[in-house]
């Protein structure tokens, strides 16, 4: 079994387990046991830690303490041009722009966002950031960059997408505070976030395998105000295709981003950061 799918292995073996033990455990609290209701969304977190630190894993045991080094070293690879961090920010802001002027020229009304202070945000985004290493050093740091050499970067960020998306399944029929996931339509928000995954891997690759960008871009798609998909979800919608017209047009806005973004995303772009993180573990070794 290769690194990559021991990788994959292991990474939804802990996280499922994780996401589960949250499900039954909510399902199991009474509603008033407030001194429990904050154990659920600590396993979720628990969960989502889990990519990262099984990432860092198998790196050392494949590589050492100048690969784990060169990894970690992406974290704080900051030092980009302005118009990076632009596209961190700003990408997922101007897809539910695009979601939101099509949603009032389609029914002359305006979506409902979920209001949040702009400073309420701002400061989300921040605290949030740092936390996000727990997928990025996963997902973007160990898997892309093995998926791009075995398929290419765009074929890549696209299975990565599937991968990713898949993973967050149990998420679906968890109903706790804060979780946006439950009871959405889960093959339409996974064509989503495959969509998604190829913008993170198109920032990854032409910041020189900066994961601190796509850190930062993380925290402001999971903490920019969401819209109200579906006023009263359940689990009975989790399979279904027939889901809210703003599902569908994020969306769709999604791949329309990742079509003009996949053309330039050759195999060249991303041998760039490779090259770094390989220099930097022969000057180590």
């Amino acid at each position: 079994m290769g690194p990559l799918v021991t990788f994959l292995t292991i990474t939804y073996a802990v996280t499922w387990t994780f996401f589960l033990a949250a499900l039954a455990f909510s399902r199991e609290m009474a509603p008033s046991n407030q001194a429990l209701a904050m154990v659920p969304g600590l396993l979720v977190f628990g969960g989502t830690m889990a990519p990262g630190l099984v990432a860092i894993a198998i790196t050392a045991r494949i590589g050492g303490t100048p690969r784990i080094t060169a990894l970690l070293d992406r974290l704080f690879l900051w030092r980009v041009g302005a118009r990076w961090y632009l596209f961190a920010i700003g990408y997922m802001a101007l897809i539910k722009l695009a979601t939101a002027l099509a949603h009032r020229m389609m029914t002359s009304s305006w979506p409902r966002l979920d209001y949040q202070s702009f400073a309420t945000v701002i400061t989300a985004v921040i605290v949030s950031t740092p936390f996000q290493a727990g997928e990025e050093l996963g997902w973007r740091g160990y898997a892309l960059p093995d998926l791009a050499e075995r398929i290419g970067l765009a074929r890549g960020s696209v299975v990565l997408g599937m991968i990713w998306a898949c993973w967050h399944l149990p998420l679906f029929f968890l109903s706790v505070p804060g979780n946006s996931e439950y009871g959405q339509s889960f093959p339409v928000w996974a064509l989503g976030v495959t969509g998604l995954s190829v913008a993170f891997a198109w920032l990854y690759a032409h910041t020189g395998g900066s994961l601190f960008l796509t850190m930062l871009m993380h925290s402001v798609v999971n903490n920019i105000p969401h819209f109200a998909f579906t006023p009263a979800a359940n689990t009975r919608n989790i399979s279904s295709i027939d889901d809210t017209l703003l599902l569908w047009l994020s969306t769709l806005f999604l791949w329309i981003g990742a079509v003009c973004l996949l053309p330039g995303m050759g195999r060249l772009q991303l041998s760039r950061a490779l090259n770094r993180v390989r220099e930097a573990c022969a000057n180590r070794d």
